[in-house]
């Protein structure tokens, strides 16, 4: 039976872990490999680990980390981070990943997303699209940490990489990132009523009740989260975290039951 997702995302520059907000100002907050290992105690879902790095500097994926949090990762692994080649993403699944990230490349090359999912399977494919709002509204698509617009239609490109075949959209809010104020649940909504790909919602959330909101909202969604599993309490100290197996399954069987 499919379950929603509770899923850290950890940003990687400089080999460093580290926080953003709104796509700004990195602060380093400790050492991946740490996180990694914490992650595996707590027994989470799934972890992705973007390299924010890779594809602004224009450089390919540090292989050597690669390798090294996947040996240690004990739960499926998305990486993302300067991959733009069927090669590159073949030598990260070869190094025990099970997901790749897409972004720029895929906005880029859409055809890529295509011929990845013809090497390892639609769903180890996933498009990540970073999204902003506009002054006078709608949402407009960003690439680049946040420095280059796509000047693509959100709603088009989302339907085209589903029908290139990804296999899983992240939604990643550039106004939200690291505001810990809540998910766009307006925003989360419309992707989810456009496509039936498996969805994930990254940006905003700050405590539990913001996953619960967008459980009972969307139904079968990731529910992904950076500061909210790094930082604890109001003067944000560094404490890796991440809900218990009995708090996770109260969490998910209470927002189902409200939303049905």
């Amino acid at each position: 039976m499919l379950r929603p997702r509770i899923i850290p995302c950890l940003l990687v520059s400089n080999k460093g872990l580290v926080k953003t907000i709104r796509f700004s100002d990195p602060k380093y907050v400790g050492d991946p490999i740490n996180a990694v290992r914490i992650f595996n105690e707590k027994e989470v879902d799934e972890l992705i680990i973007l390299d924010i790095d890779a594809t602004r500097k224009g450089v390919s994926p540090d292989y050597k980390n690669i390798e090294l949090w996947a040996s240690e990762c004990r739960m499926p692994l998305c990486y993302g981070g300067g991959v733009k080649s069927v090669e590159q993403a073949q030598t990260i699944f070869s190094l025990g990943v099970e997901k790749i990230a897409l972004s720029s490349a895929a906005i880029e090359n859409p055809v890529l997303i295509s011929q990845i999912a013809e090497k390892v399977g639609n769903q180890s494919v996933v498009v990540v699209v970073d999204v902003k709002k506009r002054t006078l509204g709608g949402y407009e698509i960003f690439t680049h940490n946040a420095t280059k617009p796509a000047n693509i239609k959100l709603f088009d490109f989302i339907r085209k990489a589903e029908k290139m075949g990804a296999g899983e959209i992240v939604i990643n809010s550039i106004d939200r990132d690291g505001i810990m104020k809540g998910y766009d649940i307006y925003l989360a909504k419309k992707v989810r009523d456009l496509i039936n790909t498996p969805l994930t919602i990254l940006g905003g959330a700050g405590e539990l009740e913001h996953i619960a909101e967008l459980i009972r909202e969307l139904g079968i969604v990731g529910a992904a989260a950076g500061s909210l599993f790094v930082f604890k309490g109001i003067y944000r100290a560094v404490l890796i975290n991440y809900p218990s197996p009995e708090q996770k399954d109260e969490l998910i069987k209470n927002s189902i039951v409200l939303s049905s």
